[in-house]
């Protein structure tokens, strides 16, 4: 994994539980986590259970016992340290988005197809695919239980930037996170559109919105992702794992939550500012329609500014035969509508995604026993190693990260043209 901050701390869960969940074909051993203050990372390392500390990438790239590097520091890092990892004969599993502009997400795919040949894979991090719910969803579609799609409508609501004192943190300069909310979240509801779907966005309308254009800057120096004690983000190095053959481990020494700021500061979502103000330079809110290969259409909304909601991620999938929707906060849920009923009894109807037969479901609980947010990231490693094991392509790809790059940029476009109709390369 790469950085210990937020996403480091649910990669790192991931990472320590897939072996004792799931039978794997290699064991993932995690090796070292790197980033530039020794004391920290070695708490870091500590706490999550890595073998090793580093404070340079670099150092812990060329690290023999690495054959992973998971790449979790903020977007302007992505490109530079996935390349090397890959050019290194490392396998690479970087966070969404992929990068800050396609012209790196590009690189990063050409980089991944040279590794390919050598027999190196790539995955970017979109977790919510790994809900069981939504892969099930998936399978529906894929099945043609909903026939013909016609709409798909997601939004992804929070609401951490809506005090307009709330500090001006790495998340909101466009240098280090490429964009505010569109990327945020905006990334994870195209992937999930167009992977629900089966098919690519060829098209969007877009607005994009900055409320509040001025913010405190963040009181003192920062090292990563931490709001609490300011400043920009420290090109936060990365975590890795090495696999070797399968077999049973001992629990890691320590393997808690951070000791101080809790996750939320350590992610940039919570921090203190001063008295001077910076400017913001990335959206607070984006709202875009869109059409599918298929001629579907598809709306989204993503913004950090509705007030009362965390992480309110929602989708409804409608065919000609039937209807789907999902809500994250019941995330073992799915909802389906089966146009085939008689109308009498016709209606939606609650799906429990805890069966054993369901995506995910056979290693863990018996039915009726919910799963939370942590075991998509088991759920991403296990598909990582059986992609490693195999040597087949991991989804999604680079590849498919780069393609969800190309509707953010026509989003961007879009809306810098008063929302005119703007294709996606394809």
């Amino acid at each position: 994994m790469v950085g210990y901050a937020f996403m480091g701390a649910a990669h790192s869960q991931g990472w320590r539980t897939v072996g004792r969940v799931f039978d794997l074909p290699l064991r993932p051993v995690l090796a070292a986590v790197c980033g530039r203050d020794a004391a920290a990372v070695r708490a870091a390392a500590d706490r999550h259970g890595w073998a090793a500390a580093e404070t340079d990438w670099r150092d812990l790239v060329a690290r023999d016992d690495v054959d992973v590097v998971d790449i979790c520091t903020p977007g302007d890092s992505h490109a530079e340290i996935a390349i090397a990892a890959l050019e290194a004969g490392k396998h690479v599993l970087c966070e969404k988005p992929l990068a800050n502009t396609v012209a790196e997400a590009e690189a990063m795919v050409a980089a991944a197809e040279r590794a390919r040949a050598r027999g190196r894979v790539a995955m970017v991090g979109f977790n919510y695919r790994r809900v069981p719910a939504m892969t099930y969803a998936r399978g529906l579609i894929e099945e043609g239980r909903l026939g013909a799609l016609r709409h798909v409508r997601v939004t992804y609501l929070q609401d951490w930037l809506v005090d307009p004192d709330f500090p001006l943190t790495w998340r909101l300069q466009r240098a280090h996170a490429g964009s505010g909310a569109l990327g945020d979240l905006g990334a994870h509801i195209v992937d999930l559109a167009q992977y629900l779907a089966g098919e690519p966005l060829v098209g969007v309308s877009a607005l994009i919105e900055t409320f509040v254009r001025e913010r405190p800057l963040l009181a003192g120096a920062s090292a990563g992702l931490s709001g609490a004690s300011a400043g920009l983000p420290a090109p936060a190095g990365l975590l890795a794992a090495s696999a070797g053959p399968a077999e049973s481990t001992e629990p890691p020494a320590s393997a808690g939550l951070p000791a101080s700021g809790g996750l939320s500061a350590s992610a940039g979502l919570s921090a203190s500012g001063g008295a001077e103000r910076g400017p913001v330079t990335v959206d607070d809110a984006a709202l875009f329609t869109g059409r599918l290969a298929s001629g579907a259409l598809v709306s989204f909304e993503a913004t950090r500014m509705a007030a009362g909601r965390k992480n309110a991620l929602r989708l409804e999938i409608n065919g000609e035969r039937g209807s789907l929707a999902f809500d994250l906060e019941r995330l073992n849920e799915l909802s389906f509508y089966d146009g085939s009923d008689p109308a009498e009894s016709a209606g939606f109807r609650r799906i429990l995604v805890t069966e054993p037969d369901h995506p995910y479901l056979e290693a863990w609980w018996p039915p009726g026993h919910a799963l939370g947010y942590e075991h998509t990231f088991a759920h991403q490693a296990r598909d990582l190693v059986h992609a490693i094991a195999s040597g087949t392509e991991p989804a999604p790809s680079f590849a498919d990260g780069l393609r969800v790059q190309r509707v953010l940029a026509a989003v961007e476009e879009s809306a810098e043209k008063n929302a005119v109709y703007t294709p996606v390369p394809l």
